[in-house]
């Protein structure tokens, strides 16, 4: 893919990932609009950006709301006519134990990793297999891979986001539509700073974004990093269910999740 002229959209574009991602696409040339519950976070790194062209369309969104979803996207279509690339990033996790157990923390969790994701395939569908063109890059993350102490609702969220994705790729190359997913290890950004356990490899987010731009110019189905995480989270995963609980027992908070 060539990002040169192309309407992109990025979702959580005010920090971490989204933002990295939105600031590295500045030097591509693409028309870029960017989504947030915290606009003035975006406002604020563009104004020292000091972008003098292709000034990015800055949009309030909320991607768990599917009216602002709705909303939003018809805000773009009025303005670009059309969207090339959704880069779906938005992503929020709780550390969730039996002391601070409340459901609503599934349900901003879900609401977000989830159904931010399938309220806007939703709207760009149809334009999407209008055209027979498009990309999808759905941001899920390695820890899909078994259910770790403390993160269950994070981490059933983000494997049915992947799996949610695979399914969205087989169905969507009949039409020539490409779903990309994303899967990062451990990038510092202000949802990982909360963390208080030792999260080994932990990566920029500058270069967890150049990672997965470089990603989607070569249309890789999936993106995920670091390797050695990648590595790691596949052994874990092949783990009999009774020896991983046993490890995580003994290693609860200092394994990857």
């Amino acid at each position: 893919m060539n990002f040169t002229n192309k309407v992109v959209l990025i979702t959580g574009a005010s920090t971490g990932i989204g933002k990295a991602i939105a600031q590295n696409l500045m030097d591509e040339n693409c028309r870029l609009v960017l989504l947030s519950r915290r606009t003035e976070l975006i406002e604020e790194y563009l104004h020292k950006s000091q972008i003098a062209s292709n000034r990015p369309l800055i949009l309030k969104c909320d991607v768990s709301n599917k009216e602002e979803v709705v909303s939003s996207y018809k805000q773009i279509k009025e303005k670009f006519g059309k969207v090339d690339a959704a880069i779906l990033n938005a992503g929020i996790g709780h550390y969730v134990t039996v002391k601070n157990y409340d459901s609503r923390f599934a349900e901003e969790t879900f609401g977000t990793n989830i159904f931010g994701i399938v309220y806007w395939v939703e709207q760009l569908l149809p334009d999407f297999v209008k055209r027979k063109d498009g990309i999808i890059v759905g941001v899920s993350s390695l820890a899909d891979n078994r259910g770790y102490s403390g993160s269950g609702f994070y981490c059933a969220s983000k494997a049915a986001a992947s799996i949610y994705l695979e399914g969205l790729r087989i169905e969507l190359k009949h039409y020539g539509i490409k779903v990309i997913t994303v899967k990062p290890g451990f990038v510092k950004t202000p949802m990982t700073d909360k963390n208080e356990f030792k999260m080994p490899l932990l990566m920029e987010p500058d270069k967890a974004a150049h990672i997965i731009i470089e990603g989607i110019k070569k249309e890789k189905k999936i993106i995920q990093f670091p390797w050695p995480m990648v590595l790691l989270t596949r052994l874990v995963g092949l783990l009999p269910g009774n020896i991983y609980e046993w490890l995580a027992e003994r290693f609860k908070n200092k394994i990857v999740h």
